[in-house]
């Protein structure tokens, strides 16, 4: 009896320790992660136009970005000019300059700054800048895309030539096909507008060629992808902890079919796919390439090769919607186009392969022959969809408290 009992504890010793081992390991795993999504932190529903109460599962838009709860923002200001992502471990200038920079001279100040007795200060990569980003702004109400409790905000003197709406920030990611009329182009981010897209290098100066610069200093791991094909469909980022189909959905929809599609999706045998929101989707662009890159070698979609593509000009659905005009925000994997009235066609690239745009959620895209806005954007209404599972609520940095 005595021998019995032993073994039972022995085997449940065993047990125990097996499973912290394998707590340890999930959550070293959670440590290791380099290019953890912070979320957007978009808290409201939609429907195709306007706020919603949020809908349950099996209801129509039910699976937007506000239902689905990842890394929260969490900053520290650290009291020298200086605030420390918590989630990213990537350090920020608190205050920027008040004045606009050509790239060039944006450049030259990252490289010359001083801040918090370090020295080592850089231009942010677009991957970077985009993970301070905060979907409940809204420029109709002067609500930026930043957390404004640790992050000093201006929008522009209007006086100097700018609009309203020129809040755009350089980064170092330069886009590596040309833009508009042949321009050699750098992506930014605009924190007024929410809006990613990629903006001519005019050395001249003046608001045309010229963005606000937000320098950074930390790992530059982030951001960097670490894709695994599963062999069973799917394909892993081991940066991020998110989980892709390697297929698209090879027909687009509309939005509200774009939420439904993911929400019933059984694939891989999985069926806890998502819509991705547009911090995920964009982490998986790869804008070392572009349709029309200036390189051949760099020519294809904006999107790493062990992903199946149906077609290269192709543009993305998120879970996100952009609060300026509800309209349902997406990701370009090819480029994002723009009317040209000397050919009638859409065949201006206006803001690279990798800017991220909005497009009504439903409606009919005949009704936009010559696109809309300032530039003229293509208005598609149909978009592909990609799926993602995982990366819930995972943190960067462990708790050993609870161990």
């Amino acid at each position: 009896m005595n021998n019995t009992l032993n073994n039972v504890i022995h085997a449940l010793l065993l047990a125990f320790a097996a499973l912290i081992g394998l707590v340890f390991i999930a959550d070293c795993h959670a440590q290791a992660l380099t290019y953890p999504i912070v979320d957007t932190g978009q808290d409201v529903c939609y429907d195709n136009n306007q706020i919603i109460n949020p809908p349950g599962p099996g209801e129509r838009f039910y699976g937007q970005d506000a239902q689905y709860d990842g890394n929260q923002p969490s900053y520290q200001d650290n009291g020298d000019g200086t605030v420390t992502d918590l989630v990213t471990g990537l350090t920020w200038e608190q205050v920027p300059p008040t004045s606009h920079f050509t790239w060039n001279d944006a450049a030259a100040y990252a490289e010359g700054l001083i801040l918090g007795g370090h020295d080592d200060w850089r231009l942010p990569t677009i991957k970077e800048l985009y993970s301070l980003t905060n979907f409940n702004g809204d420029i109709h109400t002067y609500t930026p895309y930043i957390n404004t409790q640790y992050f000093t905000f201006y929008y522009p003197d209007t006086s100097q030539g700018y609009r309203e709406i020129d809040a755009q920030y350089w980064t170092s990611s330069h886009y590596t096909g040309l833009t508009m009329n042949n321009d050699s182009s750098v992506f930014g981010y605009n924190f007024a507008d929410g809006r990613i897209k990629s903006y001519p290098v005019n050395t001249n100066g003046g608001p045309a060629g010229t963005c606000y610069v937000r320098c950074v200093r930390g790992p530059q791991t982030y951001g960097v992808n670490d894709f695994a094909d599963n062999g069973d469909g799917t394909v892993t980022d081991r940066a991020t902890g998110l989980t892709w189909m390697k297929d698209d959905s090879v027909t687009t929809m509309n939005w509200e079919d774009a939420l439904a599609y993911a929400e019933s999706l059984e694939y891989a045998g999985y069926t806890d796919w998502r819509l991705p929101n547009t911090k995920e989707l964009q982490s998986i662009v790869d804008y070392t390439h572009s349709p029309n890159a200036v390189d051949a070698a760099n020519r294809g979609p904006a999107i790493d090769s062990i992903f199946n593509l149906t077609e290269t000009e192709s543009w993305f659905w998120t879970s996100t919607t952009h609060n300026d005009n509800g309209f349902g925000v997406y990701v370009c994997f090819g480029r994002a186009l723009a009317y040209d009235s000397r050919t009638g066609q859409f065949t201006i690239d206006a803001h690279g392969a990798g800017a991220q745009r909005s497009d009504p959620k439903a409606g009919d895209p005949s009704r936009y022959p010559t696109g809309l806005g300032p530039q003229a954007d293509q208005i598609r209404v149909y978009n592909y969809v990609r799926c993602v599972r995982g990366g819930l609520g995972l943190s960067s940095v462990p708790d050993w408290t609870l161990y």
